[in-house]
């Protein structure tokens, strides 16, 4: 998911292999780590260690490798989602067709690009991941259905009421108080769970996604 402050929303990012090219075998070494998402709440962190009492009402623990970086979300609304922002939205399939929303993430303009595309996502059952451009006025925000663009494709996602919309913001390692929120896309290692980039809630606002 690109080595961003928000990995997690760029894992679509695959590497891209041509048909021309001759078929390798994958060597073990050649693996990349599994990807596991840890969301929940802070129970102790220090230094480089950081447990967490999950969603699921686990406890893990989580080393935080060297240089790993922090942010955290601070609350957006629907209108200001403008044809031209790059966003990440988390959806499931409606009943009547098409996709609505389960959070959205609006990305500063640094970020833009950030693991274009759809695929698979864990926060809920069947649920996706949308990183995508807004495409322009004609098609862009209708109401509360935004049309996005992504790789010469386009979606149109309806936005409900209640959906919450966020953008990322500073956060400091004071923000790691036990209670806190956090979303933590990290990797399984030899050593346990791994992490480069953690995702705080401040303020009263926590990660969605």
């Amino acid at each position: 998911m690109i080595k961003t402050i928000l990995p997690a929303l760029v894992l679509g990012l695959t590497a891209i292999a041509s048909a021309a090219l001759p078929v390798t075998p994958v060597h073990a070494e050649d693996q990349k780590p599994e990807q596991v998402h840890v969301r929940g709440s802070i129970v102790t962190y220090s230094g480089s260690a950081l447990k967490v009492k999950t969603r699921e009402g686990q406890t893990v623990d989580v080393t935080l490798a060297d240089g790993w970086k922090l942010a955290s979300v601070a609350n957006a609304a629907v209108t200001d989602i403008k044809p031209g922002d790059f966003v990440g939205i988390a959806s499931l399939p409606s009943a009547g067709g098409g996709d609505g929303a389960l959070e959205v993430l609006i990305f500063p303009p640094a970020m833009k690009g950030a693991g274009e595309g759809s695929y698979g996502w864990d926060l809920k059952p069947n649920s996706s991941m949308t990183n995508a451009t807004v495409a322009d006025a004609v098609k862009g925000v209708d109401g509360r259905t935004v049309t996005v663009s992504y790789h010469g494709k386009e979606k149109k996602i309806a936005i409900p009421d209640g959906t919450p919309v966020v953008t990322i913001a500073p956060a400091t390692n004071d923000d790691l108080v036990p209670g806190a929120v956090v979303f933590i896309p990290a990797e399984k290692a030899a050593s346990g769970t791994l992490a480069h980039q953690v995702l705080v809630g401040k303020n009263g606002v926590v990660p969605p996604m």
